[in-house]
Order: C-alpha cells, then sequence, then structure tokens
C-alpha cells in the first residue's frame, strides 16, 4: 500500500506545512500504516490565522441570504459526494462503511442545512425608547476568527457541528481535526473553498502541540473544542489568559434508569445500541444502566441477549456489523485496563475481551454488581462497556445517576408521566430522554453541565453562541 503525506488546507488550498515533522495514520481496523500528516508549527498556524483574518471582513460583510446560499450549496456538494466522504471516515475510524451514508453523512448534510436557515434568523431585542429621547436597538454580530479542535470519533459530524454555526453567523474558522482522523475534514474543507472566499475556513493537520497552539494563537477571538475533560480545562486556562471565549463540549457518563414499570424489552433494545454504536466512543453513550432491584436480573439477561443478537463488532467491509473497532492502540490499552481492574464484586455478564488477532476490536462487554464509587461508574471508559447497577427506589435510582462529575446526557424508561416528568427536572445533565436514548436533531441543543462543559452545539442556541451582542442607542 502506498502512504499518502496529507497538507494542510490554508486560504482555499492544499499547502506543505512548515514543520518537518510527520505522525503516520494507522488503519484502525487492520493496523496498517496508509497515510502520515505533518505536525504543524507556529508559522503554519500563523498563516491560517492570517488567511481567516483577511477573510473575516469579506465573509461578515455577506449578506444572511448569501451566507445561506453558500451553505446550502456546500451540503448539497456534501450530499452528491456521500461516498467519498464514507470511504475516507471509514479508512480513518474503522466504521462500518454500509451505515455512514445513511447516518453520520445523512446527519452532516441536514446540520448544513439547519445552519443555513439560522443564518437568516438573527434575533435581538426590538428597537425601543427606554430612555427619553433615545432608541435603543441590539445588533447581533460575529464574533471574528474562531479556533476550533475535533475529536477522532465523529470527525465529519463534529467538523460540521463546529463550522456550520460559525460560518452561518459570519465568523472565519481555524480548524484542526483530530490527528488520526482528518481526511474528511479535509474534503469538506475543499468543498467549502469553492462556496466561500478564500480563507473562511482553514484545516490544519497537527497532534497535541499543535492544538494547544491553535488555542493560544491571539488572533483567535474565541475557541471551541470537543474532546476529554483534561482537554477541556487546559483550552480553559489557556483562553482566560487572553479572555477568550469558550466553548466546550466534553465527555460524558450517562446514566439509563429503568423502572420496574417500563416496557423491559423495548428499553433493553434501545440501551444495546446506545451503548455499543460506534464502539462505545460516544460521549452520549449508554454507559450506566441503573435498574429497579425487582427486575435486576430478568434485565440484566435481556440486555446480554440483545447483544448477542445486533451488536456484532467487525471490519468496516464486513456485513452483519454493528460497530467497528476502537480508534487506536491507546483507546483499546485505556477500555482493556478498565476491565481488567474490575473489582472482585464485579461480574462480566458477556464480553470482556478483545476480538480477533489484528485490529483494535473489542467484544461489547456488560458488568453487572457495580458499585458508585467503582472507577468503571466513576471515570469515562468510552468503550463498548455497559455496567449494571440495581437500586431501590426513586430517590437512590436519581442519587445514583447523578453521583458522577460528568452531566452530559441521562435517560429514563417508565410508564408512569408522572414520575417522568420528576426526572426529567431533577436529573443534572443537558439532554434527558424519556423511553429512549441517544437520538438527537439538528433543532436541539446539545451540552453539558458541569465537567461535561459549557455552550451548546445544534439548535439555535448553538448559533448564538458563535454570535456577540451589541447594544446601540441614539439620540433624537
Amino acid at each position: 500500500m502506498s502512504v499518502t503525506t496529507l497538507q494542510n488546507h490554508i486560504a482555499g488550498s492544499y499547502c506543505d506545512a512548515h514543520g518537518a515533522q510527520r505522525l503516520d495514520l494507522v488503519d484502525p481496523a487492520t493496523e496498517q500504516v496508509y497515510a502520515r500528516i505533518p505536525l504543524s508549527d507556529a508559522t503554519d498556524l500563523d498563516a491560517a490565522y492570517a488567511a481567516a483574518a483577511r477573510a473575516f471582513p469579506i465573509w461578515r460583510e455577506a449578506t444572511p441570504a448569501e451566507r445561506q446560499l453558500a451553505l446550502f450549496r456546500i451540503a448539497d456538494a456534501m450530499e452528491s459526494r456521500a461516498d467519498e466522504f464514507a470511504d475516507l471516515e471509514s479508512q480513518d475510524t474503522g466504521k462500518p462503511r454500509a451505515t455512514l451514508v445513511a447516518d453520520e453523512i445523512a446527519q452532516s448534510v441536514d446540520q448544513l442545512r439547519f445552519f443555513a436557515g439560522a443564518a437568516r434568523n438573527l434575533e435581538g431585542r426590538a428597537a425601543g425608547e427606554y430612555l427619553a429621547g433615545h432608541t435603543s436597538y441590539v445588533r447581533r454580530e460575529p464574533i471574528g476568527v474562531i479556533g476550533q479542535v475535533t475529536p477522532w470519533n465523529y470527525p465529519l459530524n463534529m467538523a460540521v457541528w463546529k463550522i456550520a454555526p460559525a460560518l452561518a453567523a459570519g465568523n472565519t474558522v481555524v480548524l484542526k481535526p483530530a490527528e488520526s482522523t482528518p481526511q474528511s475534514t479535509l474534503l469538506l474543507a475543499e468543498i467549502v473553498a469553492a462556496h466561500t472566499p478564500a480563507g473562511v475556513l482553514n484545516v490544519v493537520l497537527g497532534a497535541r502541540e499543535t492544538g494547544a497552539a491553535l488555542v493560544g494563537h491571539p488572533a483567535a477571538q474565541m475557541v471551541a473544542i470537543t474532546g476529554s475533560v483534561r482537554a477541556g480545562m487546559a483550552v480553559a486556562a489557556s483562553a482566560a489568559s487572553d479572555l477568550k471565549r469558550v466553548h466546550l463540549e466534553l465527555g460524558g457518563k450517562a446514566p439509563a434508569i429503568v423502572f420496574d414499570d417500563a416496557a423491559l424489552p423495548a428499553a433493553a433494545e434501545a440501551i444495546v445500541a446506545a451503548a455499543f454504536f460506534n464502539a462505545g466512543q460516544d460521549c452520549t453513550a449508554a454507559t450506566r444502566v441503573l435498574v429497579h432491584e425487582s427486575v435486576h436480573d430478568e434485565f440484566v439477561r435481556m440486555l446480554v441477549a440483545r447483544t448477542a443478537s445486533h451488536a456484532r463488532t467487525g471490519g468496516p467491509h464486513e456485513e452483519g456489523v454493528f460497530f467497528g473497532p476502537l480508534s487506536s492502540a491507546a483507546q483499546l490499552a485505556q477500555v482493556q485496563g478498565f476491565v481488567e481492574r474490575l473489582p472482585g464484586h464485579a461480574r462480566i455478564e458477556t464480553g470482556g475481551r478483545r476480538h480477533g488477532a489484528s485490529g483494535y476490536f473489542f467484544e461489547p462487554t456488560i458488568v453487572s454488581g457495580m458499585r458508585q464509587d467503582d472507577e468503571a461508574v466513576q471515570d469515562e471508559i468510552f468503550g463498548p462497556v455497559l455496567t449494571v447497577q440495581a437500586f431501590s427506589g426513586d430517590d437512590e435510582a436519581l442519587a445514583l445517576a447523578n453521583g458522577v462529575r460528568y452531566a452530559l446526557a441521562a435517560s429514563v424508561f417508565t410508564r408512569d408521566h408522572s414520575r417522568a416528568m420528576r426526572f426529567t427536572r431533577d436529573l443534572d445533565f443537558g439532554c434527558v430522554w424519556v423511553n429512549t436514548h441517544i437520538p438527537f436533531v439538528s433543532d436541539m441543543p446539545h451540552g453539558g453541565f458541569k465537567h461535561s462543559g459549557y455552550g451548546k452545539d445544534l439548535s439555535q442556541y448553538g448559533f448564538e453562541d458563535y454570535t456577540r451582542l451589541k447594544h446601540v442607542m441614539s439620540a433624537w
């Protein structure tokens, strides 16, 4: 297999990086090297930010209708080239090729079209006389040049989540994709460049050091990342030194609470899908099942049976595969470490082992007998591992659910409407599902509390995060 070296995409075209160091890209399904990326340095970032700064006054002057049309055209181009995106995304991540077009790429197209609509919905308070002889109104404006960092679990989706609202609002962007999954983002940059002024979107490749330099660059008026809690804290600290705006979408440890009155087969089906989709590498994945003690054993059996029949792992081109490999050798080692360190009171109901002799595959794993202070309950595994705990009543269920540092997503399964309403109020998470887990739409906000970060992706709220407010007062 020939090994190609990828390039940065700056000011509307590909260009070689100034930095001489390179990093291999490894296919997670085969462990074979197929490409290399540059580790971009300060000179590369200066060039990218300079291009974004030059483009900003041009792009902010575009009318909302012009920005909307550009985003519609980008969405149409992505849709027409969906197979290319799927091939690149599958190679970078090992995800099942058959599902990418219908799921993640279709979602990205829809999200671009949603924010195209949002571009023409810049809202402010109505003009009025709040002081005698003076008229006031509010302008909602773009912030400027935005620095963004995206993760490896959903490379294309997360790039769209970041750039679509930023561009719709009139900002320009310098973005660093995860070092292991850059290809779909580079193709997206090509498409954006065909429909916007040069420099509106710039993609710079590199690893952690490049990301830190991107966040700390003085030209960025705002930084936005999706990543780990550790990365989010580092970004917040860096941004604080320059008073940059910060948008953080970080980790999760989502509980799925199952009551004894729930439709148990449907709950098992929803939870297994939400736990093992994308190999559990999802910050909203169902990672902790909290089940009423009276149906605990029955429900565990249902989870195991559903996993055996519907949660098969395998290579990206195999038929009947629900999820692919973990993203990297390091991620595989992390998941294996959590399982190896399980306490003696834990019981592995299914899985718990690496799958196959090559590739970073791990079996879908269910572990019962867990306690609230166990490492696997408290810390984000980010793999296909589902823990199960029993509870005896509503108050205990709520305490167990909220008793972690993450607060991104949760779900409750019950036929009792009053109970469902109480739990949607009292669960301390940015998204709460009732009798389902993990579906989302472009129209509704995504984002958490506590160590899951702050700021919203998607929806009109996500769009507003990329704007600033200005009060204008005129004397009569």
